[in-house]
């Protein structure tokens, strides 16, 4: 059964969240407890009522559920990827070893590419992902994985593993009168649980290639797939992508689980099973067309080097050379070559406090407050400061926008005209967004179409829209290396606006 339809905005629910600092020049700045606002948000999808969760859920489960939609955008309603969707963890669980499960499956509606399971069966699968594979067997793939964490008690263990870590920090705190002491013994607990995750990964890519080469998938899905998270990861990286939701943070697709997934479908890869292994590549294909691709516009989004948020009703934009990315926390831009970085959040602040009071109330640490200044940005309230960390300068601002406060936060590591030329042109381009600009505002979307004679990668590559590096892009949705080429009738996948 697919589950829910309920969504969120980028700041929705009007609830307060800690979140960490993502960038890692921000992190130095020693400030404190960064947090995001959020507003209800416009369905870009068919509405529906909150949704059902799995039989049998205990609290905490059910509380685990609600903070996976609250942190991955909700669900993603699509009857038709559902169905598909459906059918394939039915197969699935028939050839598991466990046909008397029941698994719950609930597509979320982020560009994340994630998938993961709760003890309880309930299974996990970002439409990121979705859009990332290339047909159904490399999708059985990912959801055999996540079967077999749970036929596993992948989950329990490592609650198990976790309590014992907190035992052993409380311990060693309370000894704590030998620093180097506690610091080994600390490090060692922590480098057992990361041996142990990456010895439960190895066991559940052995259990879910089995699980799909006996439901007659091709077996061979699974190291496609992770190869293809391999080159997005990697085209991510090159565009300093700093979003911390995705797949690889918790399943590394190292070579060695690479060789692993293919060593454990040689087993399956007879050439009688080999031929009866399906990929079912045109039946996925026609099952994602016009999924939304990336960032889903009531959460806000990026075009290039602007930034819009049409429901909040705003936009602004980084100079050149700036990388922009709207992850889950925060809006994040990266300079290339990394010596200048912005983080744009809300903050709480109350009505009655200045913008300058607020700078200076203690979030930040070495905060110049002699630099405070008041100034108006295309009419909006705002204060700026600086301060200064051991290996990064920072600028500052708080702007006052209806009754919400966002804040503009540039890290450098060497002051310089530029980069406070930056920062001033990032603030001062803060503006709200035209009626128009709203209403033109929509998702990408994966279009499938058909290869036609004279096509190539290139020329399809052209007619990407919204995305950066199309060529690149191109290739990792549609899982080609860099010499693959394609011919005529060929099913392949492009974003669309």
């Amino acid at each position: 059964m697919i589950g829910s339809k309920g969504r969120r905005s980028f700041w929705t629910g009007r609830r307060w969240l800690a979140v960490p600092v993502l960038a890692g020049a921000l992190a130095l700045a020693g400030c404190g407890d960064f947090r995001r606002f959020e507003t209800a948000s416009i369905p870009t999808s068919t509405p529906a009522a909150k949704p059902p969760r799995p039989p049998a859920q205990s609290p905490a489960a059910e509380r685990e559920h609600e903070r996976i939609l609250a942190t991955y955008g909700g669900a993603y309603d699509d009857p038709r990827l559902e169905a598909l969707i459906t059918a394939t963890v039915d197969r699935l669980v028939a050839a598991s070893d466990r046909p008397d499960l029941t698994y719950k499956v609930t597509i979320l509606n982020s560009g994340a590419v994630n998938a993961f399971a709760l003890p309880t069966g309930q299974l996990y699968v970002t439409r990121g992902l979705v859009a990332l594979a290339s047909d159904t067997s490399e999708l059985s793939s990912v959801l055999s994985h996540e079967m077999a964490h749970v036929l596993a008690k992948h989950a329990a263990i490592r609650e198990d593993q976790a309590r014992q870590a907190a035992l052993v920090t409380r311990v060693v705190t309370d000894m704590g009168n030998d620093p180097e002491m506690t610091a080994l013994a600390l490090a060692k607990t922590k480098l057992s649980m990361a041996s142990f995750s990456r010895q439960q990964e190895l066991e559940a890519d052995g259990i879910g290639v089995g699980i799909s080469a006996r439901a007659q998938f091709d077996p061979y899905g699974a190291s496609r797939f992770l190869t293809a998270m391999e080159r997005n990861a990697a085209l991510k990286a090159s565009r300093g992508d700093a979003r911390s939701q995705d797949f690889l943070a918790s399943h590394p697709a190292t070579p060695e689980r690479v060789r692993n997934a293919q060593n454990n479908a040689r087993q399956y890869a007879s050439a009688e099973q080999t031929a009866k292994g399906e990929r079912d590549r045109e039946t996925y294909l026609n099952a994602i067309d016009n999924i939304v691709y990336g960032e889903d516009p009531s959460e806000g989004f990026v075009r290039g080097r602007r930034f819009l948020h049409p429901k909040l009703g705003f936009t602004f934009q980084v100079p050149e050379s700036f990388t922009l990315d709207n992850t889950a926390q925060a809006v994040i831009g990266v300079r290339e070559g990394g010596n200048q970085a912005m983080r744009f959040d809300v903050v709480r602040v109350p009505a009655e406090q200045s913008l300058g009071d607020y700078l200076n109330s203690g979030w930040m640490e070495n905060v110049d407050k002699s630099s405070t200044e008041d100034l108006s940005i295309n009419g909006f309230p705002t204060a700026s400061v600086t301060a200064r960390g051991d290996q990064w300068q920072f600028k500052v601002y708080a702007l006052r926008f209806g009754s919400d406060v966002y804040r503009f936060i540039f890290a450098t590591r060497q002051k310089s005209a530029e980069s406070e030329r930056n920062a001033r042109d990032t603030v001062n381009s803060f503006r709200r967004l035209t009626l128009d600009e709203i209403q033109a505002a929509r998702p990408l979307r994966i279009k499938v179409i058909t290869v036609q004679p004279g096509d190539t990668v290139e020329s399809l590559s052209h007619r990407m829209s919204g995305v950066d590096r199309p060529l690149d892009r191109f290739r990792v949705l549609n899982g080609l290396d860099a010499t693959a080429t394609v011919k005529p009738r060929d099913l392949v996948k492009i974003v669309v606006d």
